[in-house]
């Protein structure tokens, strides 16, 4: 229905009228934004939440790697197909229904909170109010330990990483059609030189999902995990204690309501809509290269069947990865989306283990700093590249300045940092450790104290403590401590880790890596620009479908379990539960920086080189074909000067 339609016919205008607002191409711009925001939001919220349910449910990185990325296996073949298709189906309608399926998905994420027991940490004892479990005493720590993995055979965590991993893959399966669909969607019914302003604007928005996504763990993560099941009056650990777990649940409920609310208002867009008319003064030369108008070519795809597609498919494949501008581009987001999935998946953990920041605080910083810095590169990468009008070469020209700058930013955060604390047993004095063999200190035991001399233990016991000082609820001292070194008597200890003296430092660390963000995300949106006007029309679904499976079988998927694994690596003392290997208690954190870090290095480098032989590759053409009409214009010259001295000597 169009606007003519409306204004044509008095006697439908008025119930017509309620469609208006579904055939304006600004309503769906605000709409998509608003349904990314909520998508995004469960992709914040759960990389903000990874290292909780790390922890409550014994998970190595490199599991709740996976379990972060395994949404993209839902969506990895299906996303070329629903894109190739796109002119073929109703775009809004799909997105819509997508949308609902996704939300399925996130309430079966919260799904494993309710079939599971209560947790339960080191030296916890529902039973007695005086447990002393955690002290050094003459007993067998088998003992000690039945009752925990007595009710751990009772307990459903065996069955709670494939009900994660079924959620994630519902919400990749249902995320499928909203980006392909939605952009192809904008680019086909905006006016051409509106189209980077709007998806500039719809990339701004969504970056702002995953920064509401960490702000709401970091709110959330402050209530215990078990806030529905049990009485705050028996919880006698702090928010700030490393054995603390979070309401990890509580968000991805919030999160699934919020998506099957914004995925409604997709079943009133129509199939085809009123392309936007704007009324301008002419524009330069150089921004009618860039900003051509070009009507949708898509409905020639309508009359292809389904065999004709697989047919076809392999030919269409080929013509459009022999496209070298193509092909370099993607490889270069491809690279950046590989750092960008690393990052968001772990940056939270890195800066709660690397500074020593509880998990709450660690996601409102990422949250508050780093993708908003994100959000405005972003959106000025879309003013730059609306003001300037730049053709495909210049586009290529920017991006490869912006990476390049961001690497010259991101090379100095490798040295913001400080080592490992020095833990007794671990990394420090292994030979004093053999103090406490007589306390008989259970293996699993995890429970962090800080001696008076600067040296932390797993647990009270391994330092050997005998005493404790209760304040209320809460133990403020531990006393007697053998292992402590001390002059003349025993030691003491106080509850919680020693620290490694790292915070004045958060703050640099901080303000570099925002830069970097900011400096990157130029080359965001200018770079999809350049996909879309270097594709033919009828391919530009298809395409953006090639696009985004690139994304997800080359960064989004392999990208967190790699950045997991190289967590590991760096690990020097794993948990224990059952005699079951669980999460990593301590870090050699020197490593860890330089491996987590070394990864970002890495892929902006391999971004940087995509773009500048991007540029080469354009640079070449355009001489090329400089070259080709000046030889062209010289040779009609040439003609049109025989043809004037044939005409002479006719006349003469």
């Amino acid at each position: 229905m169009t606007a003519i339609e409306v204004q044509g016919n008095p006697q439908t205008s008025r119930p017509r009228r309620s469609m208006g607002l579904f055939n304006n191409i600004k309503f769906f711009v605000l709409c998509h934004g608003m349904l990314q925001l909520a998508q995004l939001l469960v992709s914040g919220y759960l990389k903000g939440s990874i290292t909780t349910i790390e922890k409550r449910y014994g998970f190595s990185s490199q599991k709740s790697g996976l379990l972060a990325a395994f949404n993209e296996v839902g969506n990895t073949v299906l996303i070329v197909f629903v894109s190739f298709f796109g002119s073929r189906v109703h775009r809004p309608r799909c997105i819509g229904i997508g949308a609902m399926i996704a939300s399925v998905g996130v309430f079966l994420i919260a799904l494993p909170h309710f079939i599971s027991e209560k947790y339960m940490y080191t030296d916890f004892n529902s039973n007695t109010k005086d447990n002393s479990s955690g002290l050094c005493q003459s007993l067998n720590p088998e003992e000690e330990s039945n009752q925990t993995c007595d009710q751990e055979k009772n307990d459903s965590h065996l069955g709670v990483y494939p009900v994660l991993l079924l959620g994630q893959l519902l919400l990749g399966i249902g995320g499928v059609p909203i980006q392909p669909f939605g952009i192809s969607y904008i680019d086909d019914y905006a006016e051409k030189r509106n189209s980077p302003f709007y998806l500039g604007i719809l990339f701004a928005i969504t970056v702002i999902g995953p920064a509401f996504g960490y702000m709401m763990s970091s709110v959330l993560l402050r209530f215990y995990v078990d806030v529905d099941k049990m009485y705050s009056k028996y919880i006698d650990l702090n928010n700030d204690d490393p054995r603390w777990v979070g309401a990890w649940w509580l968000g991805f409920l919030m999160a699934a309501t919020l998506l099957l609310l914004t995925s409604l208002p997709y079943l009133f867009f129509p199939r085809k809509m009123s392309r936007e008319e704007i009324i301008e003064a002419p524009v330069e030369p150089s921004t009618e290269k860039m900003m051509e108008d070009k009507k949708p070519k898509t409905d020639m795809m309508e009359e292809v069947s389904l065999a004709e597609f697989l047919k076809s498919f392999p030919k269409i494949v080929m013509r459009t990865l022999r496209n070298p501008i193509y092909l370099l581009v993607v490889l270069a987001q491809v690279n950046l989306a590989a750092m960008v999935a690393g990052l968001a998946t772990f940056m939270g953990k890195f800066i709660e283990r690397q500074f020593a920041q509880t998990v709450y605080f660690s996601n409102l910083m990422i949250g508050g700093l780093n993708i908003p810095s994100a959000m405005l590169g972003i959106m000025a990468g879309g003013v730059i590249l609306r003001k300037l009008g730049l053709t495909v070469r210049s586009s290529a020209a920017m991006c490869t300045v912006a990476v390049f700058v961001s690497i010259m930013f991101a090379i100095p955060l490798l040295f913001i940092g400080c080592p490992t604390q020095s833990v007794s047993g671990i990394n420090y004095n292994i030979s004093s450790h053999q103090c406490s063999n007589a306390c008989s200190c259970s293996d699993e035991a995890f429970n962090p104290v800080c001696g008076s001399d600067g040296v932390e233990f797993r647990s009270p016991c391994h330092a050997g403590c005998k005493t404790k000082i209760p304040n209320k609820e809460k133990v403020l001292n531990y006393t007697d401590c053998e292992c402590v070194a001390s002059i003349g008597s025993p030691g003491f200890a106080l509850p919680g880790p020693c620290g490694n003296g790292c915070n004045n430092r958060l703050i640099p660390f901080m303000i570099l890596s925002s830069f970097t963000c900011f400096v990157a995300s130029l080359s965001h949106t200018t770079s999809f620009m350049m996909i879309l006007r270097t594709v033919t029309p009828e391919d530009k679904s298809f395409a953006l479908g090639i696009q985004f499976m690139l994304f997800r079988v080359l960064a989004f998927l392999p990208s967190p379990v790699l950045y997991g694994r190289a967590i590991d690596t760096a690990c020097i003392l794993w948990g224990k539960k059952c005699s079951k290997i669980t999460s990593c208690r301590y870090y050699d954190l020197d490593l860890f920086r330089h491996r987590f870090l070394g990864l970002q290095i890495f892929f902006i480098f391999g971004g940087f080189v995509c773009f500048f032989l991007s540029f080469m590759v354009l640079r070449r053409t355009n001489s090329t074909q400089e070259q080709n009409e000046k030889m062209n214009n010289q040779t009609k010259s040439e003609n049109s000067q025989e043809m004037k001295d044939a005409k002479q000597m006719i006349s003469n």
